[in-house]
């Protein structure tokens, strides 16, 4: 299936780029400058957006929610609404605690899991859409609030493994935008994936 929406979630302003909640923000740019394409704002849907032609499929928007994390939900359902994309056709990349850093899993449906951006995504839209999460832990549970910690940035050894997994991203989100969700989770959610 074609998914004509594909929503990196995250918090804009420079004093978050770098955290592990962003983590979704910085596939998208990933994938942006590797298809030399080119963000604008587009201040009706709140939100930063960039036009990808993919050649023998309809145009994918890329977009980056300019609402805070835990708003999201309102500038996708705004955009979703104008263009008339339903929400089986919307593919949510982010951060999730759950999964080791590295790690991959799509899935379709469920609950937020305790994700703000996730539930805010869930009130406002019509149904359940494509989820394309990317590990970030295990949190180092004494040590840290889960705030703090998911608000906060990668070590340096963590920092080289994003970067080393990026291409591994970018083709797993390729993999899901070609054949489907079900090709991509019998292929990606394999936990030797890594």
């Amino acid at each position: 299936m074609f998914h004509s929406l594909v929503v990196g979630l995250g918090n804009p302003g420079r004093e978050y780029r770098d955290t592990r909640h962003n983590l979704g923000w910085q596939v998208l740019d990933a994938l942006a400058a590797r298809e030399r394409l080119e963000w604008r704002p587009a201040p009706q849907f709140r939100a930063e957006v960039a036009r990808w032609d993919r050649p023998g499929s309809p145009a994918c928007w890329l977009v980056k929610p300019q609402t805070f994390m835990n708003a999201s939900g309102e500038s996708v359902g705004t955009l979703s609404r104008y263009y008339q994309i339903p929400a089986a056709e919307i593919v949510a990349v982010y951060d999730d605690l759950t999964l080791d850093l590295g790690l991959i899993k799509v899935s379709v449906g469920g609950g937020s899991a305790g994700h703000n951006g996730l539930a805010s995504l869930v009130q406002h839209l019509d149904g359940p859409f494509v989820r394309y999460r990317l590990g970030i832990g295990p949190r180092e549970r004494a040590a840290m609030e889960l705030t703090d910690f998911v608000l906060g940035t990668f070590s340096p050894d963590q920092s080289t493994l994003v970067s080393q997994r990026l291409p591994h991203f970018l083709q797993g989100l390729d993999l899901l935008l070609t054949r489907g969700a079900g090709a991509a989770m019998n292929q990606l959610n394999r936990r030797d994936s890594k």
